[in-house]
């Protein structure tokens, strides 16, 4: 009996470090994004990036025109001139303007990016929209080095053959950066909120401090000092 619980263990040990090992073959290297959702310039940037190539297949359908504008300082006259490409109101969310039947169509689907900053992580999206190789084989006469056989084309292909590698490089960290505030928009406020609690209380700190030592100083030195 032993011996078959003895051989069993070895068994499973042997499957688990095979199956680790056969994910860790299929693992890809992630660059870093290195995106500051603080930088509203990039975010502005990105923005318009997003709604000029990727918006046509694309919605982001949990974020609003109006949001966009109030957090990011761009003016709704702005917003409808250059984000609003249809009928749609300012205050509406943004929704692809490909149709769902013609997405599951032509590309088999194209999903909402609402969330695919909290669901991929930002480095994904970075190395993703970086990833994009000459592939005759494949019906775009792409592939992906993260996502293979993604049946997305390479929309960016004209900012790369137009623009030196460092600033096509900054255009993807802007899409990037703008979709990690997409993701969690009251990300902005909460860093911002952050910092102004963290400052009233290193300020209540010395306060406090300066306080306490009015306080104990009687104790201390004065008429409430132990008597020997």
């Amino acid at each position: 009996m032993k011996n078959k619980v003895h051989t069993l263990l070895i068994t499973v040990v042997i499957l688990i470090f095979s199956f680790n090992t056969s994910v860790l073959g299929n693992e890809f290297h992630l660059d870093q994004a290195n995106t500051n959702i603080n930088d509203k310039k990039s975010l502005q940037r990105g923005a318009k990036l997003f709604m000029n190539y990727c918006s046509g297949c694309h919605s982001i359908q949990f974020m609003r025109y109006n949001r966009i504008g109030k957090d990011l300082n761009i003016s709704y006259a702005d917003i409808e001139k250059h984000f609003i490409l249809g009928n749609e109101k300012i205050g509406e969310t943004i929704t692809s303007a490909m149709s769902v039947t013609d997405a599951n169509q032509w590309f088999g689907q194209s999903p909402d990016l609402s969330l695919v900053s909290r669901s991929k992580g930002v480095d994904w999206i970075y190395s993703y929209l970086h990833g994009f190789y000459k592939d005759n084989s494949r019906i775009f006469g792409v592939n992906n080095h993260i996502l293979k056989n993604a049946s997305m084309p390479d929309v960016l292909w004209k900012l790369k053959q137009d623009k030196s590698s460092k600033k096509f490089d900054q255009d993807i960290r802007d899409i990037t950066n703008f979709l990690d505030y997409v993701g969690e928009p009251s990300k902005l406020v909460r860093f911002n909120l952050g910092i102004k609690v963290i400052g009233f209380l290193f300020i209540l700190f010395i306060f406090s401090y300066f306080l306490k030592k009015e306080y104990w100083k009687d104790i201390k030195y004065g008429k409430w000092r132990a008597k020997h």
